[in-house]
């Protein structure tokens, strides 16, 4: 399948560069895949779409403040760090600019020595393997000196860090937020429990793919990246309950597809389990885990609205979005939100 066939023109101004002052008055699109039918909405309206029994499953993935910016210990240059993921005893994965300057044994500092890395491994495409030391514990200084790694189409700064976590993230470890999650606030959690909805939380950590655009011209040439997830065995226990009961799970997100289905394809069923997943869920793709999915709207030939028109087909993902254009909707992560079922 060619990767142009999910293209489609976006305009740049409907690419949303902050977040609504309040979380849930983001538009909602319910796309019905039986009736191939469209709805708009706004997202503290989810609750008239959704039915007592149905399971919603959230990425509790947090995000580190992940982007550093040093200088090279020997010469003073400006260096730039994303972490993507740790490796072991303080070695990481980093996304680095420039690149070029940073070679094996390159020695940066950061926050004028509270921080210091130097490069052990060198990859391909601004990759290197950063191997970190400090006085304290890591993730507080990583805390103290890091920024929020927003993606790059978001010119605007930040003023509220929170607002690019979703207010139910503790397990550290994302370069980027599950972005579909982002619309809850604590209070619609609470309504969904009380009219007898369920919440079972798996974990994710978003990586590199985030921000890696596809070079690819067909599908099948294209190498997924690899993330870690995990599911423990009291939420895998009661989301295979609700799958035996003819209960709806509904993910949160792409990642918590990917994660779901993941687990169902390899143990077919839902089990604690955790380990690396590279699932790339293209169109004829048989999904197996999940009955709806709640999304954002994404970038043109990603993998991700490549995920999303498996889950509903081609031509109707590609009609939703035409409508998310004509009505200005709010694309990508600090976007509005669609409601697949």
């Amino acid at each position: 399948m060619k990767v142009t066939d999910f293209d489609f023109e976006l305009p740049e101004s409907l690419i949303a560069q902050t977040p609504l002052k309040d979380r849930d008055t983001s538009k909602l699109m319910v796309v019905d895949r039986e009736y191939n039918s469209i709805t708009h909405t706004h997202f503290r309206h989810i609750l008239d779409f959704l039915e007592p029994g149905d399971v919603l499953v959230l990425n509790d993935s947090r995000v580190l403040p992940a982007r550093l910016f040093g200088e090279k210990t020997e010469t003073g240059a400006a260096i730039e760090v994303l972490l993507l993921k740790e490796e072991e005893n303080m070695v990481w994965e980093a996304l680095v600019k420039p690149a070029k300057r940073v070679k094996i044994g390159t020695a940066v500092d950061f926050g004028g020595g509270l921080l210091q890395a130097t490069c052990v491994d060198e990859g391909e495409d601004g990759i290197r393997h950063l191997q970190f030391s400090c006085d304290g514990i890591f993730l507080e200084v990583l805390e103290q000196l890091g920024t929020m790694p927003l993606p790059p189409y978001i010119h605007e700064r930040l003023e509220d860090q929170e607002r690019y976590q979703t207010v139910y993230a503790r397990e550290q470890g994302s370069a980027a937020a599950p972005t579909a999650g982002l619309h809850f606030t604590k209070e619609l959690l609470a309504e969904l429990e009380q009219r007898g909805i369920e919440l079972a939380y798996v974990t994710l950590h978003v990586g590199l793919g985030t921000f890696r655009p596809m070079s690819a011209e067909h599908t099948e040439n294209h190498v997924m990246h690899s993330e870690f997830y995990q599911l423990n065995e009291e939420t895998a226990a009661r989301l295979q309950r609700a799958k035996d009961e003819g209960r709806r799970i509904i993910s949160v997100g792409t990642t918590s597809t990917r994660t779901l289905e993941t687990i169902v394809r390899d143990h077919g069923q839902f089990v604690a389990s955790s380990g690396w997943t590279d699932i790339f869920i293209t169109p004829g793709f048989e999904f197996k885990a999940i009955d709806g999915l709640l999304t954002n709207f994404h970038l043109p030939k990603s993998t991700l609205i490549m995920l999303v028109s498996a889950f509903a087909s081609r031509e109707l993902i590609m009609e939703a979005y035409a409508q998310a254009v004509s009505h200005e909707y709010r694309f990508f992560s600090f976007g509005d939100a669609m409601l697949i079922l």
